[in-house]
């Protein structure tokens, strides 16, 4: 899903209609519907009042009426408005489906050339909260607004028509009504709901960023700090949230009730104005009564307009929070003509300098090695001393500063970073997986894997025997941050994903920290046969590992200060 992204003024508004139009057929359907459904209230209620008094006077005067038509009418426009808004639901709803998950899949395009290193300074909950609420916001933007504005001007059309045939004074009066409610309210609480709209969208924000963060750190906080500061600061934060949304509910409230007195007003005028006529002779007791009927009912089409306008704010905001993460640039920039992947997989660093963001000093500092296809560099060194910047500038997610850096022979620079990612096979001391079953953890690696592949590849890395013990096997649920799983099964299911995707070079970091000495021999035996034939960089200090390793480059201050070649001893 391709979406411009606007210019600085107004971007959210040109954005938001550039994000709706692979769906404009879906949302044009809903607006038509939406307008039938409308139009056919009102007639439905306008007829009924009109039969009700004709057939009342024909009683009483014994005059001849047509029973027949009405009543004909009448069922024809209760079927109508039945059928039209079910329909109605139908599409508006699949349209805002479709819309908001257009969005996340372009949402997470966006956002992969940014990770790690521009969203590092996001905390986990702010994140999410732009995933998913934000983004959930902006059904507001359809459904709220653009079908509900649409549909009120094409029903009004219709209607102030239909009145000018009986009366231009009652169709000007109910035209002056609709306007009020259906434009000069809406305005007047898109104005006051801007404010506070925006304080909502921030304050739910900080809301679940620290309620996320509580909750995964609760153990932490009852061992080492005091829940109940944390409690309380949510608490706070909770009440942020309430004052905002306590103006919006105010809002809420006078605009029904100035909604209300608008159409009581006018249907005062369209009664007046009908009573004249009638005793002028232009109009008849069931055209009166059809006529009132009709302009009470024709505020059905604006009734929800100052709700939906109060709520632009909250998704104007939630609009730009998502342009402000997206605009971001980019830490490495992707070459204009991609050069295909190297045949070879040898890496060369040669006098490489890496310097963060803000940092006063260097994360590395002329760093040179050269690592032959098949053989295994560890990086030794305390933490801050750039073992884990020299993966992060070799899987392009940090750019470098001077010097050069070869893969296979061509020049880092020259080859996509989905290119070098897709030749990389990562196992860390975090393994991250999914709260899904284990089966579709390791299916991330390769999604049409068979069933003796997953075996083999869960046999290689130690994990099958343990898997296949479990009640559900491969069907297993981890769990949130895998708490169904141990450390190490975690770590050996990360290794068997990365031998599924038989991926040329490895980079393992800290693959065994935290483990005891029995897993920790477990996992590192999984490691051996996962490296075979393959480029290797280890981020370790553990004497296991090192004892997998070709060469051992010891790093400090960003520095090659030792270097071992082991395969000449």
């Amino acid at each position: 899903m391709r979406i411009a992204r606007p210019a600085a003024r107004h971007r959210a508004l040109k954005w938001l209609m550039a994000l709706t139009r692979p769906y404009l057929g879906w949302m044009l359907a809903g607006v038509g519907l939406a307008a039938l459904v409308i139009l056919s209230n009102v007639a439905l209620l306008a007829v009924s009042g009109w039969f009700i008094t004709a057939m009342a006077l024909s009683g009483l005067t014994g005059a001849v009426i047509n029973y027949f038509t009405p009543a004909a009418a009448i069922r024809g426009l209760a079927i109508s408005r039945t059928v039209g808004r079910y329909l109605e639901r139908l599409v508006t709803h699949e349209a805002t489906f479709k819309l908001l998950a257009g969005l996340r899949q372009w949402f997470f395009e966006q956002l992969e050339p940014l990770a790690p290193a521009r969203l590092q300074y996001l905390r986990g909950g702010d994140l999410l909260s732009r995933i998913r609420a934000d983004i959930d916001s902006l059904e507001n933007a359809y459904l709220r607004i653009f079908s509900p504005s649409l549909a009120a001007l094409i029903a009004s059309l219709v209607m102030v028509i239909f009145l000018l045939f009986w009366s231009p004074a009652i169709a000007f009066t109910n035209l002056m009504g609709l306007m009020l409610a259906g434009v000069v309210l809406p305005l007047a609480t898109l104005k006051l709901g801007l404010h506070s709209g925006k304080a909502m969208v921030e304050a739910r924000a900080d809301l679940r960023q620290r309620t996320s963060e509580t909750l995964r750190g609760m153990a932490e906080l009852t061992l080492y700090g005091n829940p109940s500061q944390r409690i309380l600061a949510i608490q706070t934060e909770n009440t942020a949230l309430i004052t905002p949304q306590r103006q919006q509910n105010r809002i809420d409230a006078i605009s029904s009730a100035a909604i209300g007195l608008i159409s009581q007003l006018t249907w005062l005028g369209v009664v007046v104005l009908a009573i004249g006529l009638v005793q002028s002779g232009v109009l008849d007791g069931p055209s009166l009564v059809m006529l009132t009927f009709f302009a009470m009912a024709s505020f059905e089409a604006t009734a929800a307009l100052p709700l939906a306008f109060r709520a632009w704010g909250e998704t104007l905001s939630a609009a730009n929070r998502i342009l402000d993460l997206v605009d971001a640039k980019p830490s490495v920039t992707e070459p204009s003509a991609p050069q295909p992947a190297p045949l070879r997989f040898d890496i060369q660093f040669t006098e490489v300098r890496l310097r963060y963001p803000g940092a006063m000093n260097n994360a590395l500092n002329d760093v040179s090695f050269s690592l032959p296809q098949g053989q295994k560099l560890a990086l030794r060194g305390a933490s801050g001393s750039g073992k884990t910047s020299i993966t992060q500038i070799l899987l392009k997610f940090w750019d470098f500063d001077a010097g050069t850096i070869s893969l296979g022979g061509q020049n880092l620079r020259d080859l996509s970073g989905d290119t070098v990612r897709g030749l990389c096979a990562v196992v860390s001391q975090q393994v991250h997986l999914f709260n899904t079953s284990i089966a579709a953890n390791l299916a991330l690696a390769k999604p049409n894997a068979s069933q003796e592949e997953l075996f083999e590849a869960c046999r290689a890395a130690a994990i099958l025997d343990d898997i296949l013990a479990l009640p559900d096997g491969f069907n297993t649920l981890v769990g949130e941050a895998a708490t169904r799983l141990s450390g190490g099964q975690a770590r050996r299911i990360g290794i068997a994903r990365a031998l599924l995707k038989n991926a040329p070079i490895v980079i393992l970091d800290e693959p065994t920290e935290g483990l005891d000495a029995v897993t920790e021999e477990i996992v590192t035996t999984a490691l051996g046969r996962l490296l075979i034939g393959r480029t290797a960089i280890i981020i370790t200090h553990r004497p296991k590992l090192l004892t997998l390793a070709d060469q051992i480059l010891t790093l400090d201050c960003g520095r090659v200060i030792k270097h071992i070649n082991q395969s000449k001893l």
